[in-house]
């Protein structure tokens, strides 16, 4: 099986066509770039709104990113990831069939990228780090209610300040941790176009693929209508990976498996 990259922008991601995309990781650092994403978008989303709980909220995931950043080296991870990528892309500059400009634009990011990463001097998250304000909220966060406006007065004050002024702070905050978004978007886009999408069917919601073994799928991903009552499970190894869809009943019961065929697209990333 070779290797087919499409171009395509970030917008591919998450949500094609009022379809839903549903992704299961199959290694440890595509699951770390995934969560990292995860609350790189939740910061993203919530600067664009600003009022007090928007703006509390996105603090709380800026302090859950650079405390991830503290507990996995994820600045070593990403420069392996962005060296494999580029290794396997430049084989793909005499191919036929390939947006070339598009591709030496991808070798150009990952290079300048791959750059700013080995500097010894970068060390993401630091900012914050050293901001006695921040690790004053880190410290009553992680008490319920701890940090409502008599136990933190300052932030009180700082969260009914004018949002230009708020999002002057998060710049600033963010300013050392962009390089990291940069990787960790790419990284992904790259991961999630590496495939040949197929249409498959699961029988009784029930799907089972093998995986061949000289090809180290690193993400699966499958996509419903958004109309679907289902939603699937997925699990997988080395030799093989399962999909079971599920449907939601309430609140209060566990999800059942549906017991009719399915029609879905899957996509097995392979870069």
């Amino acid at each position: 099986m070779g290797l087919i990259i499409f171009f395509v922008d970030p917008g591919y991601c998450k949500n094609v066509e009022n379809h839903i995309t549903y992704e299961h990781p199959l290694n440890e650092r595509v699951r770390t770039f995934l969560r990292i994403e995860h609350l790189l978008d939740k910061v993203d989303y919530l600067t664009n709104q600003m009022n007090e709980w928007e703006v509390r909220s996105a603090l709380e995931a800026l302090i859950d990113i650079v405390d991830f950043l503290t507990r996995t080296d994820i600045k070593n991870e990403l420069i392996k990831e962005l060296e494999k990528s580029s290794n396997k892309l430049t084989t793909l500059k005499d191919s036929t069939g390939v947006d070339h400009q598009r591709l030496h634009l991808i070798l150009d990011d990952i290079n300048s990228l791959l750059t700013l990463l080995k500097d010894s001097s970068y060390q993401p998250g630091q900012i914050i780090r050293k901001s006695e304000f921040i690790n004053s909220i880190r410290q009553r966060i992680s008490i319920p209610g701890g940090s409502c406006s008599f136990d933190l007065p300052s932030y009180h004050h700082w969260l009914n300040t004018d949002r230009e002024d708020k999002l002057r702070c998060f710049t600033k905050w963010m300013e050392d941790i962009q390089t990291i978004k940069r990787g960790i978007h790419l990284s992904l886009n790259m991961v999630r176009s590496s495939c040949t999408p197929l249409i498959e069917s699961a029988t009784d919601g029930f799907y089972q693929k093998s995986v061949e073994p000289d090809i180290n799928y690193q993400l699966i991903r499958v996509l419903l209508s958004e109309t679907s009552p289902y939603f699937p499970e997925i699990s997988g190894g080395r030799q093989r990976f399962t999909i079971r869809f599920m449907q939601f009943n309430n609140g209060d019961d566990r999800p059942s498996q549906c017991d009719e065929d399915i029609q879905f697209e899957l996509h097995c990333c392979v870069l």
